[in-house]
């Protein structure tokens, strides 16, 4: 059977990681939406901002889902 120590250091990561986690949800809702990015470069077909990439179709537009480990940068343009 845990040790009530071993009990406390585990609820305590699971705590700590539903922080981290809240957090970063937080920080994803302040960021820029993808019709935003849109509008930043509006002659440009595709372009990136280092997490995602986004282009334009037929059917609208279209973006990546950004990775785990991305750091956003100001948008560049991939395909004029």
């Amino acid at each position: 059977m845990p040790e009530r120590t071993e009990f406390f250091a585990v609820a305590l990561a699971a705590i700590i990681a539903l922080l981290i986690v809240a957090f970063a949800v937080i920080a994803g809702a302040s960021a820029p939406r993808r019709d935003e990015q849109a509008v930043q470069e509006p002659t440009c077909s595709e372009w990136t901002d280092g997490c995602i990439v986004c282009s334009r179709n037929p059917q609208g537009l279209a973006c990546s889902t950004p990775g785990i480990a991305c750091v956003r940068q100001a948008p560049r343009c991939l395909k004029p």
